[in-house]
């Protein structure tokens, strides 16, 4: 189910409240439910010896976030500066973080060396001569091109940007060797929001696999393999959750034995985002406008700068009215203030009849919702809300003022004219 029923418990009774006093919209997130997650996953992959999980920054890069996953004892998986510096201030240090580069510049790996630096995940075997300084630990990004089949998020392999080829990886770790690493880690992703559990197992052999033909060539014992994120969430109401226990337990067997026929085990790391805060925040928004044209509408005060899954992917989030449930219902587009024709959140969705006034609820909003607003349209992103254990209500994030989006216009003047100008 969209938004856990505890969750719901919870914010119910006291939404009207929050929403009078913090005013509209907001993304909020619930403490409880993070941490029920957390130490799901954790139990989940206790049998296997050194488990470790590497929070991906990217999908809710708030600091009071990270601190809940600092304090669970997750690390940290980045790909920027501002997500390195997110992470260091949370507490994260050396290899509690995991870089990993894409189209990596040497500013950014010249700060990911800083402060006790981090684990390298190369994107690509030319990034290897453009490392400043090559760390004892490194770790490749696979990309299994044709041997695997993608998920619709992330696409197919081949086409994919990311990683080293299958006929790469050898020799990719045989030049790190050459530039002085002496540890390594294998890493992959090649799905997102992926439920069908079977797909981690497979990809947890596939890595386990490659790991015993890069150690036949090199004589490299892998001290980590990284099966990635992608576990998947169940963003509409009649899909299944993921099935962590049965994942677990196959995966936990297969790292069983190959500990028995190899005499040791890597240690196994993943990179969860979603799976982690997805179902565990909403945005809540209120109702402001109805047009009756070709179609229903139904404008309300947040717009897809809040939220741009569902224009980007088409993506379903559930939308729930509150105080709604004993209406008639109909059928509506729920719409924004952009001017682009895909500010919408649903569209020909059958919902109770909605008052202008009316609180309405967006699941799922708690993975990928903040994190990919941004400012078209002079649209600024709302406030984040974080609903403590204990019942409190925390302002985590002040929502964009006027002068937040002018702010890059008050810099230092500067002319430049190019010698070959005349």
């Amino acid at each position: 189910m969209p938004m856990s029923k505890d969750f719901k418990v919870r914010l119910e009774p006291v939404i009207e409240e929050i929403a009078a006093h913090y005013g509209t919209p907001f993304h909020i997130y619930d403490e409880v439910g993070i941490r029920e997650t957390g130490e799901a996953l954790k139990r989940a992959f206790a049998g296997i010896e050194g488990f470790q999980e590497y929070y991906a920054v990217k999908a809710l890069p708030n600091p009071k976030i990270l601190q809940l996953m600092q304090e669970m004892g997750f690390g940290f998986d980045c790909s920027s500066i501002p997500e390195l510096i997110l992470s260091r201030n949370a507490g994260a240090r050396g290899e509690q973080i995991m870089f990993t580069s894409n189209n990596t510049t040497l500013e950014e790996f010249n700060f990911a060396a800083q402060d006790g630096g981090c684990i390298l995940n190369l994107d690509d075997i030319s990034l290897l001569e453009k490392v400043p300084e090559m760390p004892e630990l490194v770790c490749f990004r696979y990309n299994p091109g044709p041997r695997r089949t993608g998920n619709i998020i992330i696409g197919n392999p081949v086409e994919a940007k990311y990683g080293v080829t299958h006929d790469q990886l050898v020799e990719a770790y045989r030049r790190a060797q050459k530039l002085g690493a002496c540890r390594f880690g294998l890493h992959t992703m090649v799905a997102s929001n992926e439920l069908d559990y079977t797909y981690m197992v497979e990809t947890s052999r596939m890595l386990l696999e490659l790991s015993t033909v890069v150690e036949k060539e090199l004589g490299i014992r892998f001290e980590f393999v990284n099966i990635g994120g992608g576990f998947g969430i169940p963003y509409r109401p009649e899909q299944k959750p993921l099935d962590l226990q049965a994942m677990s337990q196959e995966i936990t067997a297969l790292f069983a034995q190959f500990k028995v026929e190899h005499g040791y085990a890597p240690r196994m790391v993943m990179e969860s985002g979603r799976f982690m805060t997805g179902p565990h925040g909403v945005l809540v928004t209120r109702a402001i406008n109805h047009k009756n044209t070709y179609r229903k509408y139904v404008g309300v005060d947040a717009c897809m700068s809040s939220l741009m899954r569902p224009a980007m992917y088409d993506a379903y989030h559930h939308v729930e009215v509150v105080g709604g449930d004993e209406r008639a219902t109909e059928v509506i587009d729920l719409v924004g203030s952009l001017c682009e024709n895909n500010d919408k959140f649903a569209v020909q969705r059958e919902l109770p009849q909605i008052a202008e006034g009316d609180l309405l609820v967006i699941h799922d909003s708690g993975a990928h919702g903040h994190a990919m607003g941004f400012q078209y349209n002079g649209r600024l992103r709302p406030k984040e809300l974080l609903l403590r254990a204990d019942g409190r209500v925390e302002l985590i994030r002040r929502a964009e003022t006027n002068e937040d989006y002018f702010a890059t216009n008050n810099f230092n003047a500067d002319e430049f004219r190019p010698a070959g100008r005349g």
